[in-house]
């Protein structure tokens, strides 16, 4: 194993024998810290005057310096196969284009407190594709942890309403996002037996630059948002956490379950959110979050340990 390959964990071309019993855990770890602090500070930028869909397009950027330093920690090594391009491109394509919808249309049409219990649940689908066509099982604790998880969401993902709640075409943009995160999960699982992790994100990063003009051509009037660092800047820096915690998120589909490692990912990222919003803002969580903040670590507990 090269020095490059020790720095992601033992890289992808080594074999899953190598690995960490909890390689699987320590990527998941960082993925929900990541996307944890990207939650609390993603609606910055559009609050000063950066629109949401031009958010997406310096996401995308962040997704290429990622994937830089993904190949390079597999010294620049490319998996160039049909199936490689093809697979890879289907998983880029289905998170770039949920992404696409939660900028430009979910969030743009509809409360926030409605959108994310729905796409939050988006493991189920992944849950269900990889027991039926991965036949992936889990232990006891497991499945107590999954169950756990599934009722967290809704919990963690409420806020009082409020105004703007009417019904304005959001509930499909949250469905179309749920079914396009859920399905790409199942295809991360699938791809990483045959295809490197570094070479999957790199695929993901190529098909999300590849969505940028649809983005652009959203926007009025591009030219005039704000360019500047508090705007474009600050959403090119706040997507690279997202886009590190995508990279770390391949990897734990790697190295454990999707039906585990799905749940996991998705339930603890809005408790790193409170917490920063609680100290950003000063605002204590509703008691209904508090209660899934509870039932998540009570989850976090029996998926880290299952056997």
């Amino acid at each position: 194993m090269s020095s490059a390959d020790n720095n992601l964990e033992g890289s992808i071309h080594s074999s899953k024998g190598k690995s960490s019993k909890y390689s699987w855990l320590t990527f998941s770890i960082l993925t929900i810290v990541l996307w944890g602090t990207w939650g609390a500070l993603i609606s910055i930028p559009e609050g000063n005057n950066f629109p949401a869909e031009l958010g997406f397009i310096m996401w995308a950027l962040s997704m290429g310096v990622t994937a830089f330093f993904a190949l390079k920690s597999a010294n620049f090594k490319l998996d160039k196969s049909a199936f490689s391009i093809i697979f890879g491109s289907i998983i880029g394509l289905l998170g770039g284009i949920g992404q696409l919808i939660l900028y430009s249309g979910a969030i743009a049409n509809g409360p926030a407190y409605l959108i994310f219990p729905i796409i939050a649940l988006a493991p189920v689908v992944t849950i269900l594709m990889s027991l039926v066509l991965l036949k992936e099982r889990a232990g006891k604790k497991g499945w107590i942890g999954i169950a756990l998880a599934l009722i967290a969401v809704p919990f963690l993902n409420y806020s009082e309403p409020g105004a703007g709640a009417e019904y304005s075409g959001w509930f499909l943009y949250a469905l179309l996002v749920f079914l396009a995160w859920g399905v790409q999960g199942y295809f991360i699982k699938y791809a990483n037996e045959k295809i490197a992790a570094e070479s999957i994100f790199f695929y993901m990063a190529l098909t999300s630059l590849l969505l940028c003009p649809i983005a652009w051509f959203m926007v009025d009037s591009p030219a005039s948002a704000n360019w500047n660092w508090d705007g474009a800047g600050l959403a090119f820096v706040i997507g690279l956490l997202n886009s590190f915690g995508a990279l770390f998120l391949v990897f734990a589909f790697r190295y454990g379950k999707a039906i585990v490692v799905s749940p996991l990912v998705n339930c603890l990222p809005p408790i790193i959110t409170s917490i920063l919003s609680l100290i950003m803002l000063s605002v204590l969580p509703a008691p209904i979050v508090a209660i899934g903040m509870l039932i998540a670590l009570v989850s976090a507990y029996f998926l880290a340990f299952d056997n």
